[in-house]
């Protein structure tokens, strides 16, 4: 196996039946969503961004659906297998011609790539995404991946990478848009992941540079499958057990419809009634409900579920959740006792103490336990506390990092806002850090400083398990 940074040809597959696993890759796993707004509704219990939520609760649904596009976003949804044909235009990618002819499917010519050294990477995926980050109306950003009648994509067990057959392709309109609004740049970032995700099984052995490739940030349609990769479960047996799960019926559903309007109820996907997005919610929350029968349904977990199903089908998305739920610790924090919450509370406190000691004792002068703003940090992965698109960066962080990240993050928001918070009261402090934090860190230099300052807490992992 090839390793980056060896400087040797990486040979695109050019036969003449099988499109490239890069192109695959992409099609398989673009989408696109918007921001949501506004506070989240939610039941008594522990707060989360100033409501509350029962824990302590256990899920069904119905059946799968079909693809449904909302307003320029295009979502999973399963549908009837077929070939992934083009629209008869090519795409240049880095001197490999990709030809479409029509009706007919994706070809790419005998061309050789050279791989950059590490260095040379992570620097061109620094700058790109910058650019990218700094110009929403670029080609990637803004990207527009549509499913025709017919198209499909495998379901359990399929590769990410390999998989033959798709429900959505690349439109090359869209590309030539980008590349004049956005110049290279947006095809250096869509090379550089490609290459990533074509040589996976060399970047993986390489935790420390795959983490830096990860803080220098994924690109929005790359998410769903780098999450995956990066968790191990593009293959994963659990897709084949969620349709299975889709048979049965869970003591937790009326529990679970109750709360699915409150999750996201601003956000397209989400705000329709029955609609796809919910019955997607619905669904991925029951069958966990299922799998896990001591943890069963607890609502917090609703966001976590909904941020995953923004960027990938159904049994992808639960996938993923029970990888972060058995190997993150979070199937702990949900727990009925919620020992392993009250643990985090006490970790950060710990670290406030030690990193902030002047805004801990405003906090304790004031009777503002860690607890009454952090809860909801830990139980949604920072979902209803800040603004989504800083949120899938978290997440990101999160599946390479693990929980260092949260408490990383929790830090470095207290710190950034510490000057604000020395001068509020307790209603003051709750109402800036459960209500106000989403407004100000809207804007992407704010939150790049913010992991920037993450990046750079002081902390001990030895000292954190004691």
């Amino acid at each position: 196996m090839m390793e980056v940074g060896d400087n040797q040809p990486l040979r695109l597959d050019s036969r003449q039946d099988r499109p490239s696993k890069i192109i695959l890759s992409v099609s398989n796993f673009v989408q696109k969503s918007k921001l949501a707004s506004g506070p989240t509704q939610l039941t008594p219990g522990v707060t989360i961004n100033g409501q509350g939520i029962d824990l302590n609760q256990n899920c069904t649904a119905p059946s799968h659906l079909d693809l449904t596009s909302m307003e320029g976003d295009t979502f999973y949804k399963k549908s009837t297998t077929s070939p992934v044909v083009s629209n008869g235009s090519d795409r240049q990618t880095n001197g490999d011609t990709l030809t479409q002819g029509e009706g007919s499917p994706l070809h790419t010519t005998n061309t050789d790539v050279r791989l950059p050294t590490e260095e040379e990477l992570l620097k061109q995926l620094e700058e790109a995404n910058r650019m990218l980050e700094a110009d929403e109306k670029s080609h990637i950003a803004r990207a527009v991946f549509s499913t025709t009648p017919g198209h499909s994509r495998k379901g359990s067990g399929s590769s990410i990478v390999s998989s033959t057959s798709s429900n959505s392709f690349y439109s090359p309109q869209n590309s030539n848009e980008g590349e004049e609004a956005n110049g290279s740049s947006s095809e250096t970032l869509w090379d550089i992941w490609g290459r990533i995700i074509n040589d996976w099984d060399s970047v993986k052995k390489k935790p420390t540079f795959l983490k830096e490739l990860v803080r220098k940030g994924i690109p929005h349609e790359f998410r769903g499958m780098a999450w995956q990769m990066i968790l191990g479960v593009n293959d994963s047996p659990y897709k084949q057990e969620y349709a299975e799960h889709m048979k049965k019926t869970s003591p937790s559903e009326k529990l679970i419809r109750r709360d699915i309007a409150r999750t996201f109820p601003d956000h397209d996907f989400f705000k329709e009634k029955d609609g796809f997005g919910q019955e997607s919610l619905f669904n991925v929350m029951k069958a966990y409900s299922l799998h896990d029968r001591e943890v069963g349904y607890c609502q917090g977990s609703g966001f976590i579920v909904g941020l995953l199903l923004m960027q990938m089908p159904e049994e992808d998305a639960f996938a993923v959740l029970v990888r972060l739920m058995q190997d993150f610790r979070l199937r702990e924090l949900f727990k009925p006792s919620m020992a392993e919450l009250g643990l985090c509370m006490f970790k950060l406190e710990c670290l406030i103490q030690e990193l902030l000691p002047t805004l801990l004792i405003h906090f304790q002068t004031q009777n503002f336990d860690t607890s009454m703003y952090a809860s909801s940090w830990f139980l949604t992965l920072y979902v209803t506390s800040l603004p989504l698109s800083l949120a899938r960066r978290i997440m990101d962080l999160f599946v390479s990092e693990g929980m260092e990240i949260i408490f990383r993050v929790g830090v470095a928001i207290l710190q950034s806002c510490q000057e604000d918070l020395l001068a509020l009261d307790m209603e003051g402090l709750l109402k800036y850090l459960q209500k106000d934090l989403r407004s100000r860190f809207e804007q992407e230099p704010d939150q790049e400083n913010l992991l920037s300052t993450a990046y750079s807490i002081k902390y001990s992992q030895k000292k954190m398990k004691k």
